[in-house]
Formats: structure tokens, sequence, C-alpha cells
């Protein structure tokens, strides 16, 4: 799969993503299944975990839901609520499994035990005990902060008050999902779309009476915070909860063996229509609390579980028209606008084409009828076209040669990891020569994880375009706000208000700043670790002014295409003039330096060959952990050189030239203060 197609994609799943959000979380209105929602979710979470340049404001990785109600009190979860990663068929599942035994290091023989458990289509919840009594409860929210939602949880029965058994934790936040049998929804259908939104609908009411006469159901499936459990594993913890008084679900089930998971996992899909609740999957943990510890997470969401979806919708409708959209990127991406239809529920008009490729190896034209097929992709695609069905006078459709809105040359580039040429075509203009990659750039520099200026959205930003407002990022700090007073829509508060959020962000991180610049391949993650590398907006500003980039091929985790990106970012005059402007006009905070005192501090190290019952990548961990940096090659500035079996000889000659220390997995992990 093509990186500007991937982009592209992304970006549209995002968009809606957003739109979904907001529609559920914040309006209290609802616009898609549970089901679609919960798809899209983790295919955007999906996508990022295996493309690490995608970044956005309203990913799953940043935000969980939405951002707190403002009619609720606002708290904070003790652990986070974490989203979980998708799979879809049987290859994803090998892969998560494979995907684990490498991060332990254990062999593929190892036989790793799964809590399946059935994912009801319901409200996350989060039910806080302190010495057996309900404490509070709090709604899932953006994953760090929920809302304070206790009086209404405090209607639902099958929430216990008070717990009186000696092996309940003195504190524990027991974690399920609030939902609404299906029999009950009957006499609801009326007022909501589906049993989620009723759900959702009836939890965000401001008068708990109100929630009280809403039949509420609640099944507890995981803890967040705890203080006494002693429980090893995820299965006796379920067992535990049964005998706690909470209610769980009857279909859970323990089971090792990819094949074992599948065989479940048919027999339950099978069983999907008898249900008196809504599932969209399974969730599968592994079952060894420890295990879990030792794999962790990856931003928002666990190495040890993943919610395996249930089968697709597809549906028949007309290609009317084929749109191509100009990413940030330049990226160009078709989309087909198809003749409305109802796919599981919601109304289809949209749909992704991918790329040049897709549409020519798939041959699809204007007028044809076509195959949509809506899978974990909330954003649909089309699947085929009955060719048999279409007019003699069809044309093939001719993707643009020139950029449709700045009229460059589009080009499609060789990967020199792949030894081919890119699926995407992309705008070959650069800096902000293009319109429409400008629009896109100006919208990626006001996202959340960049500026995040409040009352600052996408449509201001296309508006004050359009009335010639702003054109470089800078601009937008220099607005005349005389003139935005006079606008429809905007009065003296208004405009008040959007000074003061303006004026508040002109102090920002240096990750944040290098993050909103937009630079190809440079996500969140990655800015990050230039910022730690650059330390200041002086340094990482005299790239503009040097040849050099190869000392940032010893960050790790920073590779060729990065730096290339970087490189062609800095040798364009206009960038160079935006960085100068926004000198002029933010502050931008040095990067912080770690301050612990970790056992590894102020050392680095790099490994070679393969460890014993440890992986690189638990090394890393453990390492950054104890206050030590990883690097990507030997040279001057290495510490310790980590050897395990079938080392690369060059790296240990290297490292005796340079007077490097070479230790062992042994020596390394008396470091630590641990049995070797």
């Amino acid at each position: 799969m093509n990186k500007k197609k991937i982009y592209s994609n992304y970006k549209k799943k995002i968009n809606l993503y957003k739109k979904f959000n907001k529609a559920y979380y914040d309006l209290n209105q609802p616009n898609v299944s549970d089901k679609d929602y919960d798809e899209l979710k983790k295919e955007i979470l999906k996508l990022e975990e295996n493309y690490k340049f995608l970044e956005s404001k309203f990913s799953p990785n940043n935000i969980v839901g939405y951002k707190p109600s403002k009619n609720f009190k606002k708290s904070l979860h003790k652990v986070p609520m974490l989203s979980l990663g998708n799979a879809f068929s049987e290859e994803d599942l090998i892969n998560f499994e494979k995907k684990i035994t490498n991060y332990l290091s254990i062999k593929n023989s190892y036989k790793i035990f799964y809590s399946a458990e059935p994912k009801i289509d319901g409200i996350s919840a989060s039910l806080i005990f302190k010495n057996g009594k309900f404490h509070k409860g709090l709604s899932r929210g953006d994953g760090k902060e929920g809302e304070d939602i206790t009086k209404n949880l405090n209607t639902i029965q099958d929430i216990p008050k008070e717990i009186y058994h000696k092996d309940f934790p003195e504190e524990i936040d027991i974690r399920g999902e609030v939902f609404i049998q299906n029999s009950d929804f009957k006499s609801l259908n009326e007022k909501f779309a589906n049993p989620r939104n009723a759900a959702s609908g009836s939890l965000r009411q401001k008068n708990p009476e109100e929630t009280k006469k809403i039949p509420l159901k609640f099944i507890a499936y995981t803890f967040g915070y705890e203080k006494g459990l002693m429980v090893n594993n995820q299965s006796d913890f379920l067992k535990k909860l049964s005998q706690w008084g909470f209610k769980t679900n009857p279909l859970n089930k323990l089971i090792t063996g990819i094949k074992n998971l599948m065989k479940n996992y048919d027999e339950i899909e099978k069983k999907r229509a008898n249900l008196d609740f809504d599932i969209d999957g399974i969730v599968y943990k592994v079952n060894d609390f420890a295990m879990q510890r030792r794999l962790g997470n990856v931003a928002n969401a666990p190495r040890w579980a993943i919610a395996h979806k249930f089968s697709s919708n597809k549906a028949v409708s007309k290609i009317l028209d084929i749109e191509i959209q100009i990413g940030r990127t330049g990226a160009l991406t078709p989309v087909a606008k198809i003749q409305p239809i109802n796919i599981g529920g919601v109304i289809v008009s949209n749909a992704t084409l991918h790329n040049e490729d897709e549409i020519n190896r798939k041959d699809i034209r204007i007028d044809d009828t076509a195959v949509i097929e809506r899978a974990g992709d909330v954003i649909p695609h089309i699947l085929s076209v009955d060719k048999q069905k279409r007019s003699k006078n069809s044309k093939k459709f001719m993707f643009p040669k020139n950029c449709p809105s700045c009229g460059s040359e589009t080009i499609k580039e060789f990967n020199n990891v792949t030894k081919k040429v890119d699926a995407v075509r992309r705008c070959s203009s650069e800096g902000y020569y293009c319109d429409k990659i400008s629009i896109e750039k100006l919208k990626h520099f006001i996202s959340k994880e960049a500026f995040n200026i409040d009352g600052f959205g996408k449509k201001i930003v296309e508006n004050f375009w359009k009335l010639k407002f702003i054109k470089y990022p800078q601009d937008i700090f220099n607005l005349d706000f005389l003139k935005i007073e006079n606008l429809d829509g905007w009065g003296k508060l208004s405009v008040q208000n959007l000074k003061y959020s303006i004026d508040q962000k002109k102090t920002i991180s240096l990750e944040r700043f290098i993050y909103s610049l937009g630079i190809r391949h440079i996500g969140l993650e990655n800015a990050k670790l230039l910022s730690k590398h650059f330390v200041s907006f002086s340094e990482f500003k005299k790239l503009s002014k040097q040849n050099d980039y190869e000392d940032m091929l010893n960050i790790d985790g920073i590779g060729e295409t990065q730096v290339n990106s970087i490189k062609n970012f800095f040798s364009n005059e206009t960038n160079q003039q935006v960085l100068n402007e926004l000198e002029k006009v933010l502050f931008i905070k040095d990067a912080i330096q770690n301050s612990d005192d970790g056992i590894l501090k102020n050392k680095t190290f790099l490994v070679t060959g393969k460890l014993n019952g440890i992986s690189r990548a638990e090394v890393k961990s453990l390492i950054e952990e104890n206050s030590g940096k990883i690097v990507s090659s030997v040279s001057k500035k290495l510490n310790y050189l980590i050897t395990g079996d079938k080392p690369t000889k060059k790296k240990i000659d290297n490292a005796k030239q340079l007077d490097i220390k070479v230790i062992d997995q042994a020596e390394f992990l008396k470091m630590l203060n641990k049995a070797s």
C-alpha cells in the first residue's frame, strides 16, 4: 500500500471520525451505529500502528472518544482508558501473536492463553470503588479525562453499590460497558437510532430521574487503577467479578491457538442474530497479567489485546462522478461520488478509490454500477464494478497529470525502500505554491497536537483563506481583528475570544512546533525525537544553513526517509521565510531534558545480535525507563554496545576502535539490578 494513498485515506477517516465524535459526544445526536464508529476508530489506530508517519489531532491515539461535555464535571482517570487495535482476518491474528512473541522474545511454539470476550456494542464506563462502596462513575471521555456521571450510573441496577467480600480490593476502578438489550430497545426506537445511541443519550441526561426510566444494563470486563487486587490473570478476574456481584459476558472463554480463536469467532458470529444484545466483535486479551505488564502499551492501545471485528456490509450503487482531493503532502486522492445508498444502517454517498493504480486495476469509471463495501473502514471503498452493465459510450477515467489546484506536474515518486514507483500521484509543487496544499497545511498547523487554537477550526481556516486574511502560518498571529469583527456571524465578544486564544498559543513547545510545520513523514513521535536532539529552535533552524544532515541518522527512530523530507523542507525558500516570520511572533520553548535520576542517566546504548528471552523493543523500553538513551549506530556518542547471539562483527570492531565498552546481556541486566 502506497504512502500517499495511505495518508489520503487516513485523512478522510480522521475527518469522519471527528464528525462522529462531535455528533455523538458533544451534540448528543449520534449519526452512526456503534459498529461503524468502532470500526472506523480501530482502522485509524491500525493504520497509525503500521505507518508511523500518520498523525492527526483527532486520532484515537491522541484522544479516545471526545473531550468531556461541558454539561458534566470533568475528572481524570487514574489509569487511562485505552482503545484497541483491530483484526479482520486470521492473518491479522497471526501477526498479532507474532508481535507478542517477538516483543517478549519467546518461541513460536509457546502457548499464549487468551481471554476471548465478545465486545458488547455499548458505552464504556469506569466505576471507582473505595472500601467496598461505589464512590464515583466516569465516562471514557477522551481516555485521559472523563465526565462525572455518577448519579446516572447509580440508577443502573446491574451496578453493585456496596460490596462486602473480604477479597474485594481497598480501591479499584471497575470498567465495563453500559448497554440496552435489543428487546428493551423496541420501546425506545422512536427516540434513538440504535441501542448504543440510546445508551449514550441516557447516560448523558442532566436529570438522573430521566436516566432511571431507561432500562440500562452493565457488564464488567476489566479494571484500571487497583489497590489490593489479588488476581494473576484475566480469566480469574472475570470469575471474581461474578463473585462480587457484577454481571459478565456469558460468552467469555479462555482459548489458546489462532485456529481455536477463529473457530470460536465463527461460532459466535453465527449466534449474533439470536443474542439480546449487540456485539461487533471479540476482544482477545493475553490472559496472564504479568505478561500484559511486560508487553505494555503503544500510544493509546495495549500490545496485549486486540479487537477481532465481525464481517463487513456490502451494497450496490452507481458512480455519479470521480473527484480528486489534494492533501497536505500533495497526495491526489480520487473519491467516488455515488448514488446515496443505505449500507448497514448508514446512508453512504462517497467511496474512496485509493489511488490511480487502484482505479486502473479495477477499471473504475464514471456511471459504472459498483459493489461498495464497508469493513472496519467506515469510509467505504469500491470492491468491483459490473462491466456488463457499462454503457457503450463509457470512457476510461484519466487521472490528472497536472494538479487540479495549481497546475503543477503530478508525479509518482520512486520508493528507495520497496524499489518501486509509488502508487499515489502527488502534486510536485513545494512550499505554499499550491492553494489546496497550503490550506491543508494551515489546517494541520492549528490542529490539536500542533497549536490547538481554541475556536480556530478548519472551517475558519477555509473562510479566512477565501477572504485572503491568511496564506501562511504567521498570518494567523497577525490577523486584522477589526475586519473579522465586521464579518457575518462575528461580534466583539467572539473576536475578543479568538484574539485571546491566538495570543495564548504564542508560546509553544519545540516538539509541537516542529510537528505543526507539516513536514512530510514527521509525525508527533518523530517531532519529539527531533526536539530532544536539537533541544532549541535556534539549533533546529540551523538546518537551513547547512548541508550536513547525516547527524540526524543517529537519532533512533529517524531514518533516511525522514531526513530527506527535512532536507527538502529546508531547501525551500518559502519554508525558510515562514520559519523566520514565526520566530518573530512566537516563543518556542526548549525541549525539556530528562531530569530524572535513573541508573542509566547520560548513558547511550546500542544492541547487536539476538538477545535471549528479551526483545530489542523491550530492551529499549527498559533503557528509556531508566533515563538511558538508544542510538542507531556506533559512534563516539555511544557508551555501551550490548551483544547477543551472532552480533555484527563490524559494529564490535568499530566499538573497540573507539574504546566503547562492549557488554553482553548479563552485564546489561546487572546494570539494571536484575538477575541475569
